[in-house]
């Protein structure tokens, strides 16, 4: 059973509550530091909200979100534009079809289980484009309730727990090479986070090769939603725009085109990095046992199932087209 219920999230109610703040911080800290890999840092966040609770719960997500921007931001003042270039040309048609092709299986799949279909929309998007990014930005315009929100968030949060340990191991097993596993990982991943901890383990131009594609393919939230919005006849949906893709650009563009900042863009990669890992700590750690058991059968077997054809489907393309 899992002790979070017990606790207030910032109070020192029991002895738990009390080591919990310390507990926290050391954790942080540590994760800053190389003695901790993206995949346990995650792991070690989700076991550390169901034992000794969350101190910080609701600062929790939007602390995840901004160091998770701020970190993709930094990683590009390690990237060249031009070697990005080519890895965006390469991966656009994979990006195209990938998309649509998930989003048609999802509605199709979605009405043949008989499934709510706001919650249908919410997986498909989350598992087509960028995971809760996806979900955050097409919920608002579908007038999705928090409880359809939730159960999507849920399902992307533990296929990308899966993703994060399983994918590196099978590109490993598979001979892939860094710019194969860097292109599957963009595609086959939901969220940028576990994308980006995946193809870092894997390697330098894996995690070039990841991060431009994923980027390239997370600007199609704007036009999923304003086509999702079209089709609902609801043109004053609100779309969020993931701004921050355009600073991973421009960060890119310093790096290549303006050489004094190549003096200091391996520390700020280096603290980026370090960002990262720490960004998969607090999502593991916004999640307890007990949401994640509320996902339900029915859309957890849709987001199963929309998850391994797409990554079947771009494994077998990346082989094939990519040497």
């Amino acid at each position: 059973m899992s002790l979070y219920k017990q606790m207030p999230d910032e109070s020192g109610g029991s002895w738990l509550g009390k080591i919990s703040r310390p507990a926290f911080v050391v954790a942080v800290l540590l994760c800053l530091t190389p003695l901790i890999t993206p995949q346990w840092a995650l792991l070690g966040g989700l076991i550390f909200a169901n034992t000794l609770g969350h101190p910080f719960k609701k600062y929790n997500s939007k602390a995840s979100k901004w160091l998770l921007q701020i970190s993709v931001v930094g990683l590009g003042f390690g990237m060249n534009a031009m070697a990005a270039l080519r890895a965006g040309k390469t991966g656009i048609l994979f990006t195209v079809v990938s998309i649509f092709g998930t989003l048609a299986l999802g509605y199709l799949l979605g009405r043949w289980m008989k499934m709510d279909k706001k919650t249908t929309q919410l997986i498909s998007a989350g598992t087509a484009i960028c995971g809760g990014s996806a979900i955050a930005a097409v919920a608002p315009v579908i007038e999705a309730e928090e409880k359809q929100i939730s159960v999507a968030l849920g399902i992307v949060f533990i296929l990308n727990s899966i993703a994060l340990f399983l994918f590196p191991k099978l590109g490993h097993l598979l001979h892939l090479s860094e710019t194969q596993f860097g292109m599957w990982a963009a595609i086959a991943i939901h969220d940028t986070s576990s994308v980006v901890g995946a193809a870092r383990q894997y390697g330098p131009q894996a995690l070039l090769t990841a991060t431009t594609v994923k980027l390239a393919r997370a600007l199609w939230i704007i036009p999923v939603s304003l086509g999702t919005a079209a089709l609902r006849k609801k043109g004053s949906g609100k779309v969020k725009i993931p701004w921050f893709i355009f600073l991973f650009v421009l960060a890119m563009l310093l790096n290549s085109y303006v050489p004094p900042i190549n003096a200091v863009s391996a520390y700020i990669v280096m603290v980026a990095k370090a960002g990262l890992t720490l960004t998969l700590f607090l999502i593991g750690a916004g999640l307890s046992l007990t949401s994640l058991r509320s996902v339900g059968l029915k859309p957890f077997v849709l987001g199963i199932i929309l998850w391994v054809v797409i990554s079947v489907a771009a494994l077998g393309a990346v082989l094939n087209l990519i040497s």
